[in-house]
């Protein structure tokens, strides 16, 4: 029971948190009641049964517990009188004449990307709130202390009360000065999916299907190319995902999956996408990506994979959108259409502008380049320093056996 309650927290909390900042109207306030409401599952639902509609009940029992807690506060504070009656406002989300979307997943992005609040905030409170990451994670991830991320994210919460920032979706004239943000915080709930930041499992389905259920949402309320560049993209990503680990658990290189357990039904819809949104006129970073994407998904063998064009789609990338990261991710495309020497050039090239590291990624990439080019020694030592800035379980097994691998190798002469 502990287990299927755990499974619940991991799939639903955030849903259940997003429904729980409507009913409420406080972030704080609702986070508070999501907690609660878990406890309360943790001790009855072992004797009573998981109810039928767990989401329903984490809501429900959530909302009633916040309720009880404000009565109690309320006979001290006169300031807490009134909350009660504020408790529920009817909202919808329309699209068109169409019937109204009932959406909180979609309002919490929306609010987390009001104009009020600064960029770095938004990104913090998205992975916060959304994908339901520690401060620590969020700051591993932007490279920042953790105690300015925690500011960040208690600075943007304040924002939302002083300004009473609506938590709802804007109306059709607002929609496209928030896309950009928006179309980001997708973006990054799917990433944290397709390659979870720390923990167990390489990806987390429950993130990258919410990230594609949302982006779906968004082409129907804002038809745009790069709405549907970057569906484009996460369905040609997410239909790897059966091949991304084995049974066991342990990671599968790209050039090393089983082709015949990619989703077809996912790629044939993300082609669709990307041809679309190619057709629009000015190309978007996204759609670059599904476009990158896609010539992996056309190749039949590993082998037969046109690294040429992916870099050169890499090329335009860096382009539109400098950042090391991309830098990383092209040289990657350079080496395998030119060979590792220059690869490990590009590489080297960033690391000493002291670009990206601690990314465990560009040092498990520099130490493949080694090994390729017989450079044992120095492989190990690259693949250790990867090693040391992993968090996610299955890399580090896979570092390691790389490390055992080449322990057990012999130098070339």
């Amino acid at each position: 029971m502990e287990s299927m309650i755990e499974e619940i927290y991991r799939s639903q909390s955030r849903r259940v948190l997003a429904t729980l900042i409507r009913l409420l109207g406080d972030f704080d306030r609702a986070e508070e009641a999501l907690h609660d409401a878990f406890a309360a599952a943790a001790r009855t639902w072992p004797a009573d049964g998981i109810p039928g509609n767990p989401f329903a009940w984490l809501v429900s029992t959530g909302r009633f517990k916040a309720i009880d807690t404000i009565r109690r506060r309320a006979r001290f504070d006169a300031s807490q009188h009134h909350i009660e009656d504020s408790l529920y406002t009817p909202e919808a989300t329309y699209i068109g004449d169409m019937e109204p979307i009932e959406d909180d997943m979609l309002r919490l992005i929306f609010t987390c990307c009001h104009p009020a609040i600064p960029a770095d905030a938004q990104m913090a409170m998205a992975l916060r709130e959304i994908c339901g990451l520690t401060t620590e994670e969020i700051a591993h991830a932007f490279l920042v202390p953790a105690p300015t991320v925690a500011q960040r994210i208690v600075r943007a919460k304040g924002r939302i009360r002083a300004e009473k920032i609506p938590y709802e979706v804007p109306g059709h004239e607002a929609l496209p000065q928030r896309l950009d943000q928006v179309l980001h915080v997708i973006y990054l709930v799917f990433n944290e999916g397709y390659s979870a930041s720390s923990g167990e499992d390489v990806v987390r389905a429950d993130l990258t299907a919410e990230a594609i259920r949302l982006a779906r949402l968004l082409l129907a309320l804002l038809p745009h190319p790069d709405v549907s560049g970057l569906l484009a993209l996460m369905l040609l990503q997410e239909s790897r995902r059966a091949a991304r680990s084995s049974e066991r658990g342990t990671l599968v290189l790209l050039a090393d999956q089983d082709r015949s357990l990619w989703d077809h039904v996912k790629i044939a819809e993300g082609l669709a996408l990307l041809a679309e949104a190619m057709r629009a006129g000015e190309v978007g970073t996204y759609t670059l990506q599904a476009a990158i994407a896609a010539e992996h998904a056309r190749a039949p063998v590993a082998e037969e994979t046109d690294w040429r064009r992916i870099a050169f789609y890499y090329d335009l990338l860096l382009a539109a959108q400098p950042s090391p990261i991309v830098e990383l991710n092209r040289a990657v495309a350079i080496a395998m259409a030119e060979g590792p020497a220059k690869g490990l050039e590009l590489i080297d090239a960033i690391l000493e502008r002291r670009e990206l590291q601690t990314y465990h990624l560009a040092h498990s990439a520099r130490a493949d380049f080694l090994r390729r080019l017989g450079r044992r020694q120095e492989a190990i030592a690259a693949y250790e320093k990867a090693l040391s800035l992993c968090r996610q379980e299955p890399e580090q097994a896979f570092l390691r056996k790389r490390i055992s691998e080449l322990a057990a190798t012999p130098e070339r002469q």
